[in-house]
């Protein structure tokens, strides 16, 4: 039975690949919404009464990772490193933001810690074949003629 199956190699590259868009395309969203509707001004001050230490720092920088951490996602370029600062981004806005609002939405941490989740998957699996990393990795090494 097709569900029971053992997944072949291409089927898991294919979900790797569905998980980092789809938590890629997340992480875009909120970088966008940091950087061009808040602003670098704007998310630092809202930092900055969310108590996170370093506000006028760490909102511009967590800004610019979830934007261009999640669009590296979605390429497939240097998942592992965005993928591991991503998860990192996480466990900083559980701590220090989400947890004392227990962990049901609107003000729990449910959505983030699936984003840690994810991002910790994807920082241990790697890109897959559908990526940037290993259109990459395959031109470094040699044909399978030229093994010989």
């Amino acid at each position: 039975m097709f569900l029971f199956r053992t997944p072949s190699l291409r089927r898991l590259n294919l979900a790797l690949a569905v998980l980092r868009v789809t938590v890629g395309i997340v992480f875009i969203a909120h970088g966008y919404q940091k950087l061009f509707t808040f602003g670098f001004a704007g998310i630092s001050g809202a930092f900055g009464q969310m108590g996170v230490p370093l506000p006028g720092v760490m909102g511009p920088f967590v800004a610019l990772l979830e934007f261009f951490g999640g669009i590296a996602l979605v390429i497939g370029l240097l998942t592992r490193l965005a993928a591991l600062g991503l998860a990192f981004d996480m466990l900083g806005a559980i701590a220090l933001v989400h947890f004392k609002g227990g962990f049901f939405l609107p003000k729990g941490y449910e959505f983030v810690f699936v984003l840690l989740g994810a991002s910790i998957a994807i920082a241990l699996a790697g890109a897959g074949q559908f990526s940037a990393d290993a259109a990459i990795s395959s031109r470094g090494s040699p044909s399978p003629a030229g093994r010989a």
